[in-house]
C-alpha cells in the first residue's frame, strides 16, 4: 500500500470519494471550497492507494487556518467500500501522518443530537473512532452546537463598558479566565503549558479566523475592573462566538449573561441573522447561558484529540 499526500492532479479522483454515510464528511463542494479559500491544501490530504493512480483506498482530509502550515483538526476519514480491513487501514494513514506533522491534530465529527439511538450514525462513527484511537487519538469529547437564529437583539449590558484593547492585554486577560476554567481543551493545555504562553497561543488562533480583530471586547464593571472577555468572531461557515469568560472572582453573579448578549448583540447589528457556538457537554454553566439567551441546541461535536501529557 501506499501512502502519500495529495497532489492538484488527484482532484477528480479526491471528488469521486462519496459517503453514503451519516456522518459529516470532506463532501465535493466543502472540498472544493476549502481547498480555493486555504482552509485545505492538497499537502494536508493523504491518501492510501494500492498503486500510484489506482483506487484511492482511504482518504483523511485535515483542516487549518489559510496561510498558517500546521493543520488544525482532521475533518474527514474515509475508506472504501472495497477495503476489508478499515480500522486498520485508515489508522496506519493517521499514524504516517502525525509522524509527518510532528503533532496529531484532532479529529471533529459533527452528528445530530440523539446519535446514539441512530443505528446508521453509530455504524459510521465505530470504525472511524477506533481507527483514530490506535492512532493516538485516545481523549473523547462532547461539545453542543448552539444556534441564535434572528431572535430580539438584547440590549446594552447596564452595569458593564465594553472595550477593546491590545493583543498583549487581551492574553492577560484570558489567562486570568482560564483559571478554574470548566473548558476541557483549556485545562488540557495548561496542564503541560504555562498560563501565559497558552492565552498568547489562544490569542494567536482567534486572530487567524474570519472574525475582525477589532470586534473583541473586554469587559469592565463601572469602576474599571476587569470583568470578562467577549469576543465575536466569525469562521468559513459564518458568525460564532469565538470567546467568552468570566474572572473567577467575579463568576456566579450572571455577568456570563452580559458577555453572551454583547457578541450576540454585536453581531446582530451587522445585519447577522445566525450565530453559532459551542461549549462542552460537562460545562453545564454555559449551556444553560446559551438556553437563557435564546440559543437552540441543533447538533453535537465530537472532539477524538491526543492525551496533551503525551504528545
Amino acid at each position: 500500500m501506499l501512502f502519500r499526500t495529495a497532489v492538484e492532479d488527484d482532484l477528480d479522483r479526491l471528488l469521486g470519494c462519496v459517503v453514503d454515510e451519516s456522518i459529516s464528511w470532506s463532501h465535493p463542494d466543502r472540498l472544493l471550497s476549502f481547498l480555493e479559500s486555504g482552509a485545505y491544501r492538497f499537502d494536508r490530504i493523504w491518501l492510501a492507494e494500492d498503486e500510484p493512480g489506482g483506487e484511492i483506498a482511504a482518504r483523511a482530509v485535515w483542516w487549518g487556518f489559510p496561510g498558517q502550515d500546521r493543520p488544525l483538526a482532521l475533518d474527514c476519514l474515509y475508506a472504501a467500500p472495497s477495503v476489508a480491513d478499515r480500522v486498520g487501514l485508515t489508522a496506519e494513514l493517521l499514524r504516517r501522518a502525525h509522524a509527518t506533522y510532528g503533532t496529531a491534530p484532532a479529529y471533529h465529527v459533527f452528528v445530530t443530537n440523539g446519535w446514539r439511538e441512530a443505528p446508521r450514525t453509530g455504524a459510521a462513527l465505530a470504525w472511524r473512532w477506533e481507527a483514530a484511537g490506535r492512532a493516538g487519538l485516545t481523549e473523547e469529547l462532547e461539545r453542543l452546537r448552539y444556534e441564535w437564529t434572528d431572535g430580539p437583539v438584547p440590549e446594552p449590558s447596564p452595569r458593564l463598558v465594553f472595550r477593546g484593547d491590545d493583543d498583549e492585554v487581551f492574553a492577560a486577560a484570558f489567562a486570568r479566565v482560564a483559571r478554574g476554567t470548566l473548558d476541557a481543551h483549556t485545562r488540557q493545555a495548561l496542564a503541560v503549558m504555562d498560563p501565559m504562553e497558552q492565552a498568547r497561543e489562544d490569542v494567536r488562533d482567534y486572530r487567524s479566523m474570519e472574525g475582525e480583530r477589532e470586534w473583541w471586547r473586554l469587559a469592565y464593571d463601572l469602576d474599571g475592573e476587569l470583568v470578562g472577555v467577549a469576543l465575536p468572531s466569525a469562521n468559513a461557515a459564518g458568525p460564532v462566538v469565538g470567546y467568552l469568560g468570566v474572572v473567577p472572582e467575579r463568576r456566579g453573579q450572571g455577568y456570563v449573561d452580559d458577555l453572551l448578549a454583547e457578541i450576540t448583540r454585536s453581531h446582530a447589528l451587522r445585519g447577522v441573522r445566525r450565530i453559532v457556538a459551542d461549549t462542552d457537554a460537562g460545562n453545564l454553566p454555559m449551556a444553560r447561558a446559551f438556553e437563557r439567551a435564546g440559543y437552540r441546541n441543533f447538533a453535537v461535536r465530537l472532539v477524538l484529540s491526543a492525551d496533551f501529557a503525551n504528545t
